[in-house]
């Protein structure tokens, strides 16, 4: 099975089904391929003598990236050696190695357009935790770190009980903060669905914390620094009694932020409550949000979700922890996909939108099982034009683990979609939690392996409203009181056009007429008046699926 060589090698269930010829002809294909280029040496660069020499090939300027092309600028020997082909140079490179291979230079500084009005994306974090193992231990839990080369922690290893899995120390949540905040500002989006945050609430018995928004506060509060202005907000977390048992939720969560000058939210969030299906995992988050000056029925549902992860090596009760091509839990994250279809279907009927969309790390790639189950349920992955696009790099593999879907309603509306690759393509020296591992300091506050992740977005349209002008006269302009009647004669016209819809009167608040315009145009009557002097008398145009609702005012006087 022949690919596009400009691919690297691929998850073979990413686009072929387990138990198909296609699967193995993609293994056959990567098997082919595949070819190691050596440093000539033996150097464990992580022990505590290879750590303080410099890395061969990669750089802060030469990054060897995932996909990138790499051109061979002298010969090198091809030998079979520890199971894999490999390329040795005739000398140990102890530098970057351009005299023996050049790397493309395939970073990008924001994703590509993607049309549409509106931007959704979907963004792992990375276990961020504004609370540090540091200060959890001071506010009397226990941690254990992964520490750089001199022996400071970095990252936390484990910190009990239910403790966060961040960054150890505050200058290292710092370098951490800010390669994030640096990345979802420069993604532009409106609506940014996150995955792998802290639970703020859930360290709470340590910490005394009572918010379960703290830590997204917290990051949004950075992003805005940094933007110079209100460019987020978030969608608060349901109320604690619309949560699962505090025992039930995992220290990291799902949540929404968002750009509240051209997006609001239509209602509180929700998040299923009660299935037994995400005993292991992070129960789905779901939120209607609408364009600003939008109608509540053009809203769109986001519900974003992180499904079971691979790799966890501990039985489940279910049984089906089997490591084969779809991983440990695909049993389980199979029926998580289902459960999702019932609360997203669900959610998206008790707030009245059609349009929906399903985002964040279903931990499945994209032929795989759970995946299908939301197919079968009437969701599209939203796909890049790129075929080579890719959310996650594991064990030399490209694949997606992270998706947006969208159902009929909401596929509609999409413009086009990218993975912006900042993350998985990168090396792992490039990440905050790596810094000082090794002699050369890669570390950058920029966008690059802010995450091991990927993001992706999506560009929608919304429906565009015309803004509608209410014209009113009263005839006779003034009646008796308790006897009198007035005709209000009221036009109502869009884009310069005749308008269509209903028109109400209101007097102190309180309706007192209504009608349909015809070619533009009704007459209402209203009266008789009980108090004497000046009525202010409101018309209320309540707009239509093309137009915005409008008012205007007239005055009746009322006398004896």
């Amino acid at each position: 099975m022949a690919r596009d060589r400009r691919h690297p090698l691929i998850q073979p269930t990413d686009v072929a089904r387990v138990g198909t010829p296609e699967l193995d002809a993609v293994k056959a294909d990567n098997d082919a391929r595949k070819v190691v280029l050596d440093d000539g040496a033996s150097t464990n660069f992580l022990s505590a003598t290879g750590s303080s020499i410099a890395l061969p090939w990669l750089s802060p300027t030469n990054t060897v990236r995932v996909g990138a092309p790499a051109t061979l600028n002298q010969p090198v020997i091809l030998d079979y050696r520890n199971s894999a082909w490999k390329f040795q140079p005739t000398h140990q490179v102890t530098d970057e190695g351009t005299d023996v291979v050049t790397f493309g230079d395939t970073r990008t500084p924001a994703p590509e357009p993607v049309g549409g009005d509106l931007t959704l994306a979907t963004f792992n974090v990375l276990n961020y935790f504004s609370t540090t193992g540091e200060e959890f231990v001071a506010a009397g839990g226990a941690c254990t770190y992964y520490n750089d080369r001199v022996g400071d922690p970095v990252t936390d290893r484990s910190c009990t009980p239910d403790g966060p899995r961040g960054a150890a120390q505050v200058e290292d949540l710092q370098r951490q903060q800010d390669k994030i905040v640096a990345a979802i500002n420069a993604l532009n989006a409106d609506v940014v669905s996150l995955e792998e945050i802290e639970n703020s609430v859930k360290l709470g018995p340590v910490t005394g914390e009572t918010d379960r928004d703290a830590a997204l506060a917290t990051l949004v509060d950075a992003l805005n620094a940094a933007a110079g202005s209100t460019r987020w907000a978030y969608a608060p977390s349901p109320d604690p009694a619309d949560l699962p048992d505090l025992a039930d939720q995992d220290v990291i969560r799902t949540a929404f932020i968002y750009d509240p000058s051209t997006v609001v939210p239509v209602g509180g969030s929700r998040v299923l409550v009660g299935d037994p299906a995400f005993s292991n995992a992070r129960e789905p988050l779901a939120q209607v949000f609408k364009a600003v000056g939008g109608q509540d029925a053009d809203g769109f549902a986001v519900v974003v979700n992180h499904f079971k992860s691979k790799g966890d090596s501990s039985p489940p009760a279910t049984g089906d922890n089997a490591n084969g091509d779809q991983g440990a839990f695909n049993g389980d994250r199979t029926r998580q996909a289902a459960a999702l279809v019932d609360f997203a279907d669900g959610f998206a009927a008790d707030r009245g939108v059609t349009k929906v969309f399903l985002t964040g790390d279903f931990n499945s790639y994209t032929q795989e099982d759970p995946m299908h189950v939301l197919y079968d349920a009437g969701f599209t992955k939203v796909a890049s034009d790129d075929p080579r696009d890719a959310s996650y790099s594991f064990s030399g593999l490209s694949g997606s683990l992270d998706h947006v879907l969208a159902n009929d309603a909401a596929l509609t509306t999409v413009t086009g979609a990218d993975v912006w690759e900042i993350n998985a393509n990168e090396a792992v020296a490039f990440e905050y939690s790596r810094r000082n591992y090794n002699l050369t300091d890669f570390y950058a506050p920029d966008v690059y392996r802010a995450s091991d992740h990927n993001p992706e977005v999506v560009g929608m349209t919304v429906p565009h409203r015309a803004d509608a002008t209410v014209r009113a006269r009263v005839s006779p302009k003034a009646v008796k009181v308790h006897r009198g009647q007035a005709w209000i004669t009221v036009q109502v016209r869009a884009d310069g056009r005749r308008a269509t819809g209903e028109v109400e009167a209101y007097v102190d608040g309180a309706p007192v007429a209504s009608g349909t315009l015809v070619r533009g145009t009704v007459r209402l009557r209203v009266g008789p008046f009980d108090t004497l002097g000046p009525q202010d008398i409101e018309i209320r145009y309540l707009g239509n699926d093309t137009t915005n609702p409008a008012t205007a005012t007239v005055t009746v006087r009322v006398r004896r």
